[in-house]
């Protein structure tokens, strides 16, 4: 049960995931997490690097859709500016919603890759999903309440994972 908590890979950033290399992959479309993965979980609209970062995957083919436990109105005003599909309310690490934007995107579960900063909701439902999963470290350490919580059971998850030798990476 706990190997679905574990991501097939590890970024301190979305900015490592480079386009060439999802393509070497065969990766032709991401399912990423919103808050604390593109942008603070406070902050609104995307920054200057991550619009550059979606154009770069633009530019490459690669398709990208945002799914978010969050409310519609902050995932439609962050998302529809760059132009990228949404989930929202997706009531992550539920299965549904993963499948839905792989539908959407017309793609197959092998050509998709999710990109998120929690083990609880994108690992887990990305993996539940049959996908392939990137963890990124989350942007800022301050959480909503429910995320807190979270957090706490990810860290005895982590420290599980670095004792059998199944992770490489340092926590912050």
């Amino acid at each position: 049960m706990l190997k679905k908590f574990l991501p097939n890979e590890h970024v301190k950033s979305i900015f490592e995931i480079k386009p060439s290399l999802l393509k070497e992959k065969g990766i032709k479309g991401i399912i990423t997490d919103l808050d604390n993965t593109l942008v603070a979980w406070d902050v609104r609209s995307a920054t200057p690097e991550v619009i550059e970062w979606f154009q770069s995957m633009k530019d490459h083919d690669i398709k990208v859709t945002i799914i978010s436990n969050n409310k519609e109105e902050r995932v439609k005003f962050f998302s529809e500016p760059l132009g990228s599909p949404y989930v929202f309310s997706a009531r992550k690490p539920l299965r549904r919603a993963f499948k839905k934007a792989a539908v959407e995107m017309g793609l197959e579960r092998e050509e998709i890759v999710v990109i998120g900063d929690q083990l609880l909701t994108d690992v887990l439902g990305g993996n539940s999903a049959g996908l392939y999963t990137i963890l990124v470290v989350p942007i800022v350490e301050t959480d909503e309440k429910i995320t807190r919580i979270n957090r706490t059971i990810e860290r005895r998850i982590l420290r599980y994972f670095r004792k059998k030798g199944k992770i490489t990476w340092e926590e912050k």
